[in-house]
């Protein structure tokens, strides 16, 4: 058997406040919320399954963000990274990297965000790709 990538998880010690900001953001990259329950809240595209997921730790302990963690969410256009950003921001976000042109491939567009709990989101165009 292949082991293929499922979803992607994101701790929040505010669930409502973070799905309030999942919901703008991810608007953004035509993901909308797919499904919900007292501990978690997922987004996916339109009438799939969730793949992305902001939850509250099983443990109970404190949601924290990883150093040299992040998310990477591919966007249509360069104008969509900077759409998200813009959203991100206006979301109460913070700014991690503004948009524009990265050296990690030929025509590579991306910016970085960090959400409300301080998880961070990368989120980028590569044309022809």
């Amino acid at each position: 058997m292949i082991a293929m990538l499922f979803s992607v998880c994101v701790g929040t010690n505010d669930l409502a406040a973070a799905a309030a900001f999942y919901d703008g953001v991810m608007a953004v990259l035509n993901m909308e919320r797919v499904a919900e329950n007292d501990v978690e809240v997922g987004y996916g595209a339109k009438e799939q399954d969730a793949s992305f997921w902001v939850l509250k730790p099983f443990n109970k302990e404190p949601a924290s963000f990883g150093n040299g963690s992040q998310v990477i969410l591919r966007a249509e256009s360069s104008d969509v990274v900077q759409a998200f950003h813009a959203k991100a921001m206006e979301m109460g976000g913070s700014d991690e990297g503004a948009p524009g042109p990265r050296d990690y491939a030929q025509g590579y567009y991306g910016a970085y965000a960090r959400d409300l709990d301080g998880n961070k989101l990368h989120v980028f165009y590569l044309p022809n790709a």
